[in-house]
């Protein structure tokens, strides 16, 4: 039997995964994120993606990485920006971790705000579907997604390590690069990185713009997606210092893009992100706890929107975030963690479509959570979270913001509860009941003002109450050797749901050009007015259910094969209105037949979507698709260095694909047909 070295990169990890000799240890992934007690099995539904898993599934943004797994879709604002959407939860509902720790931007502000990371960079992504809000903060609740990436090592290094790759090709032409260094004595460790990204305007299947709102006069660009190209660059210098009973390090990194806005014709997002990052833990402790755990991040970014070479508008955002957890001894069959999470931002935006005030954001917050193994088939734990939000405005001024005045301050709560039995060896049953609460944003309370993005005049309303919500699901998983997975039901009633709902008036927007492209209307809009939208709280209700199988299908001197089929559903509802919410995705089906023999690897994969008909009346709906995508690899060594040469190949028969997640459904569809080469390495 042989052992995965721990030192290895996520490249080399792939490469191992790969060989024959690898798939004779299942490895367990330690969720940290759903639960820091590390336990095999969760009762909070959850995926890791690390490795191959990983590496098969990338792209050249975070929501398009994922947007694959069950109960995760994409906000897709064309290549340069992507956000994941989990259970129809999107914006600030969703926590975006870097190493354990919130990375602040304003992705979560606007769909044309990319995340500034880049997946290349990557090692092992953990997502947390549904309420994470006990451990991350009433942002999570609609779920987690952590990304690590080593740049603080968290083991030990013997030696010197890489990591490289490049790409070539696919539907926007995409040249990238990237690689990676770490060097250790088994004491210090150091990590550098780098990454470069180009990209060229999207090749799409016929228009761009749906038969919807398609001029017949002028029905815009055929095959092209305009202004859609861009570029990433990034870079990490990272170190740590190990002992026997834990380790402490230091981080540097710094991304930098500019793309262009697909809404907008020639508009360009030239953004900057530097983000230092520490982490320490001490482990086998004297004393009422036996470990503890800190990490820490502060981050200074800046994006400014340029139109015409003129700067109309600067988003700043920095400010830190740190947290301890502490595990304590025993308490006979309880295990348990408790902690303290405390974070600062300070947000600002200026120039002409500025549309929310200056606003500093102080939080603090305690959390706790026990473990029982109330018998050998039964785990249960019980977790709480005490929250204190301060929400201070600033206009500086400004009159369009008169109303932000005064501070706001939030109390929120929130308590889950868990179970895992095992049924027998095969079959196992998850549930999960949980009560979240989440402080509204600044953009929820102070907004006002033109939106271009999002083609709406938006209002906040200062006195908004807290987002509260109740939720549970319930999860069958199996795995007898030759079936593993899982079929979930989840459901989510909020009592105040803080949607942006139409009032039906006209405001006056810019007096540039924009795209009314998410709200379907009747009227005239030659003098720049655009419909308004305000921000309230409403009762809401989503469910739906999640279902996954890897099927080992055989095994004989013609290969391994097997099948991986997934899929997801989900339904909201306005219970206040009566009608559906917006952007919410369809069924969605997916299979992989998967082959691997000696050095080779290759996999087919198809993927269907129904049409999404249940929205609201101001959005339109989209058409079904089914599309295809191959891939193939190869292994070899050269010298000590292992690689790995693949080709891969996506929506082979160029099908028009629009998401009913994306706000640009109607102007921006997904890549049509591609094929991309690449070449990975590691030493």
């Amino acid at each position: 039997m042989r052992h995965m070295p721990l030192h290895l990169s996520p490249l080399a990890v792939a490469l191992w995964l790969a060989s024959p000799a690898s798939q004779a240890v299942e490895l367990q992934p330690q969720v940290i994120t759903a639960n820091p007690l590390g336990n095999a099995q969760l009762a909070a539904p959850s995926t890791v993606l690390e490795g191959d898993a990983l590496l098969q599934q990338q792209q050249g943004s975070l929501g398009e990485t994922l947007n694959k797994q069950p109960g995760v879709a994409s906000t897709w604002f064309g290549p340069g920006a992507s956000r994941p959407v989990i259970r129809g939860l999107d914006g600030d509902r969703i926590r975006i971790l870097r190493n354990g720790v919130g990375a602040l931007d304003a992705s979560s502000l606007s769909y044309d705000h990319a995340v500034p990371l880049d997946p290349v960079t990557v090692e092992r992504v953990e997502i947390v579907r549904g309420p994470a809000a006990l451990l991350y903060g009433g942002n999570a609740i609609g779920g987690v997604v952590n990304t690590f990436d080593n740049r603080i090592p968290d083991a030990p290094i013997e030696g010197i390590h890489g990591a490289g790759e490049l790409r070539y090709g696919g539907a926007d032409t995409t040249r990238s690069s990237a690689g990676k260094l770490e060097a250790g004595n088994g004491a210090f460790a150091l990590h550098l990185d780098a990454n470069s990204r180009q990209f060229n305007d999207l090749r799409i299947p016929g228009y761009a713009r749906s038969s919807k709102v398609r001029d017949a006069d002028e029905p815009g660009r055929k095959h092209r997606l305009e202004n859609s190209d861009g570029r990433q660059d990034g870079g990490a210098i990272g170190g740590a210092y190990h002992w026997d009973h834990g380790y402490a390090g230091l981080s540097y990194s710094r991304y930098d893009s500019n793309y262009g806005s697909v809404a907008e014709p020639g508009v360009r997002l030239d953004m900057q992100q530097d983000h230092y990052g520490f982490a320490s833990e001490l482990r086998d402790l004297d004393g009422p706890f036996s470990s503890v755990k800190v990490d820490a991040g502060y981050t200074d970014y800046q994006h400014r929107e340029i139109e015409s070479g003129e700067v109309h508008t600067t988003f700043k955002n920095k400010g830190y975030e740190a947290r301890i957890e502490a595990r304590h001894q025993p308490l006979g069959p309880v295990e348990g963690v408790i902690g303290a999470q405390v974070s600062r931002n300070e947000f600002s935006a200026l120039g002409e479509e500025a549309f929310v005030p200056h606003t500093d954001t102080d939080s603090l917050a305690l959390f706790l959570l026990e473990q029982w193994q109330a018998t050998e088939r039964l785990n249960l734990s019980l977790g709480a979270r005490l929250e204190h939000t301060r929400v201070d405005p600033d206009a500086k001024g400004n009159a369009t913001f008169v109303g932000a005045d005064s501070a706001s301050s939030f109390n929120a709560f929130s308590l889950s509860s868990g179970a895992v039995y095992q049924l027998d060896p095969v079959w196992s049953l998850a549930a999960n009941l949980g009560y979240t609460e989440r402080a509204p944003t600044f953009y929820e309370l102070y907004a006002n003002g033109a939106h271009v993005a999002t083609g709406a005049y938006e209002i906040g309303d200062p006195k908004l109450n807290k987002e509260k919500a109740i939720s549970t699901d319930l999860a069958l998983r199996f795995d007898n050797g030759t079936h593993k997975g899982s079929v979930g039901v989840f459901y989510s009633h909020f009592r105040n749901y803080i949607g942006l709902i139409g009032t039906g008036n006209l405001r006056e927007g810019h007096d540039h050009d924009h795209d009314d492209h998410d709200h379907d209307h009747d009227h005239d809009h030659d003098h720049g007015d655009i419909p308004e939208y305000a921000y309230q709280g409403v009762r809401a209700r989503f469910y739906g259910i999640e279902a996954q199988d890897r099927w080992q299908l055989l095994e004989n001197r013609y290969g391994s094969f097997a099948l991986e089929l997934s899929g997801d559903y989900t339904r909201a509802k306005n219970l206040d209105s009566g009608e559906p919410l917006p952007r919410i995705a369809p069924l969605r089906l997916n299979s992989g037949l998967v082959w691997t023999l000696d050095r080779w690897q290759a996999r087919v994969d198809v993927q269907h979507a129904a049409g999404q008909h249940r929205k609201p009346a101001n959005e339109t709906s989209t058409e079904g698709y089914t599309t295809l995508g191959a891939s193939v690899g190869y292994r070899f060594d050269i010298g000590h260095s292992e690689w790995l040469a693949f080709v891969r190949g996506e929506n082979l028969t160029d099908q028009t694909v629009r998401y009913a997640s994306s706000i640009l459904r109607d102007i921006a569809p997904a890549p049509g047909r591609s094929v991309q080469v690449g070449l990975r390495t590691s030493f």
